[in-house]
């Protein structure tokens, strides 16, 4: 690689969000190249199947879903660099960024880091994801319809995943270590008229059992230390996100939860600069928002490249 050379735009991260900013950089004549560190989709990929994408009647899985985006991208020229960035230096003129490949540099940078899941750390969560173990209830909800599901979690995330899925599955067992839920107050009526939810407080999970795939989990009350055995088909755990901001923070302006400022533009802080898809501050984290974002971004990068804002 011409260690001189200057991209239009670099994309850094290669889910939807990622590509979906790099087809339509080099559709619009960018000289566009996407920075992933280990494949395409992100968080995408370790979705089984995904329904709600428009334009897959019958669903389509992550892996296959990401793989159309790197190639349709690449068709009108984006291109693909496995690399780890290590450092970025987003006030630079030209942007740079170091990585595992050598350094790169930018007129404009797209962040599409992403988000990844809060883990409850207990024996065989990793292994067992897929196999009754999930994260995102709008993803895998539907494979748990007419079954018993654990959701783990008492923040808006947890409400809004146990309402979701209490009009799915047969049974919602709701787990959370406090006696109240921290969910904003506009939750807490839906999930109390919810005839098949139920409420395990002072609970956490202490074990996932399981033969081969998930079959139910020991519960722990937390002020008696009694151990109880719930079986579940499947068990959603809602306990936050953390957003990939590690090699940003100090250079651009991040929300109270650690995600970056961006708003409906994908402005960030820093001109030049846009977030998209998960790692950005947002109401709904989807792959079909995280698309969006990505068009909304390059549109924004034009102006800028062209003398705007």
């Amino acid at each position: 690689m011409n260690k001189m050379h200057v991209y239009d735009m670099i994309v850094v991260g290669g889910g939807p969000g990622g590509y979906t900013a790099a087809l339509y950089a080099a559709r619009a004549g960018l000289d566009v190249v996407v920075l992933e560190k280990l494949s395409a989709g992100g968080q995408m990929a370790l979705t089984e199947e995904i329904d709600n994408y428009p334009g897959f009647e019958a669903g389509i899985d992550g892996i296959t879903l990401a793989e159309k985006m790197q190639q349709q991208a690449e068709r009108f020229g984006a291109k693909t660099e496995y690399a780890q960035v290590e450092r970025m230096d987003l006030s630079a003129v030209p942007k740079l960024l170091e990585t595992s490949e050598g350094t790169f540099y930018a007129r404009t940078v797209v962040l599409a880091t992403g988000a990844n899941p809060r883990e409850l750390g207990i024996a065989d969560e990793d292994a067992l994801v897929g196999r009754g173990v999930a994260y995102c209830a709008a993803c895998d909800g539907m494979r748990y319809r007419g079954k018993t599901v654990v959701v783990v979690g008492g923040g808006n995330s947890a409400a809004a995943d146990a309402l979701l899925l209490s009009r799915i599955a047969k049974q919602v067992i709701l787990v959370h270590r406090r006696d109240t839920l921290r969910a904003t107050k506009v939750y807490h009526e839906p999930l109390m008229q919810a005839e098949n939810l139920e409420f395990r407080w002072n609970s956490t999970v202490a074990e996932l059992l399981h033969e081969g795939k998930l079959t139910g989990v020991k519960l722990k009350d937390v002020k008696t230390g009694e151990e109880t055995e719930i079986p579940c088909d499947g068990v959603f755990i809602s306990v936050g996100r953390k957003p990939a901001t590690e090699l940003v923070r100090g250079q651009l302006e991040l929300d109270k939860s650690g995600y970056v400022a961006a708003d409906e533009t994908t402005r960030t802080s820093l001109p030049g600069v846009y977030a998209v898809g998960d790692v950005r501050t947002k109401p709904l984290r989807q792959v079909v928002t995280a698309a969006a974002d990505g068009a909304t971004a390059v549109h924004m990068a034009e102006e800028f490249l062209s003398g705007g804002a």
